[in-house]
């Protein structure tokens, strides 16, 4: 079997019937794109090396569901980035995880703490005055998820609506509070939306 004649999604399909050296070549062929995004979140070697050895587990862990998936790659991103942000959160440092997404992009340097502080208060005041512009039912939708960190199959069962439904109206509503955010002045690099809406469309 070579790497280079399968796709990501007929990986995943063999991945799916137990095939482990699909596994390998998926996890050769993700490692290198994996690692120098996590690292640029952790900044730390030992840490990123578990949460891509976490990802790849909950990926074997759940083959079952591997052929159902549209875009593996983001799928994979996906996981890799709510791992990252949970162990940033779980050690306290969100504030490292903006110096990491803010570093590359301030052209005068590192952000002090004092700075950076005041950039993260400035712009989620601007998301929750975002917020308090969307829809009643987007809104609660939103709220639902972000602040009570209902999954969307669990947020639509409480409001007794489709999950797509659910799905759609975050993704509406994502967009317009990431364009209020342009709008005010604030960069918005698409990693920071990780932060944000804490993985809400998982």
């Amino acid at each position: 079997m070579h790497a280079q004649l399968y796709n990501d999604k007929e990986l995943f399909r063999l991945i799916s019937e137990g095939d482990e050296t699909a596994f390998r070549m998926l996890f050769r062929r993700y490692v290198p794109q994996l690692r120098p995004l996590i690292m640029h979140l952790t900044k730390t070697t030992a840490v990123t090396d578990d949460i891509i050895q976490e990802t790849f587990l909950r990926l074997w862990i759940s083959r079952d569901k591997l052929p159902e998936i549209d875009v593996p790659r983001s799928w994979l991103l996906r996981i890799a980035f709510h791992l990252s942000f949970s162990w940033l959160r779980k050690q306290v440092v969100h504030h490292k995880a903006i110096d990491a997404i803010t570093s590359d992009y301030t052209p005068e340097g590192p952000v002090t703490t004092t700075e950076e502080t005041m950039v993260y208060n400035a712009m989620m005041k601007q998301v929750s005055a975002a917020v308090a512009q969307l829809p009643p039912q987007a809104k609660r939708i939103y709220l639902l998820s972000r602040e009570k960190g209902l999954k969307i199959p669990e947020i639509a069962s409480e409001l007794s609506v489709s999950p797509s439904t659910v799905k759609n109206s975050l993704v509406r509503s994502l967009h317009f509070i990431r364009k209020q955010l342009e709008l005010s002045g604030h960069l918005f690099p698409a990693v920071l939306m990780w932060v944000l809406v804490n993985i809400v469309l998982k």
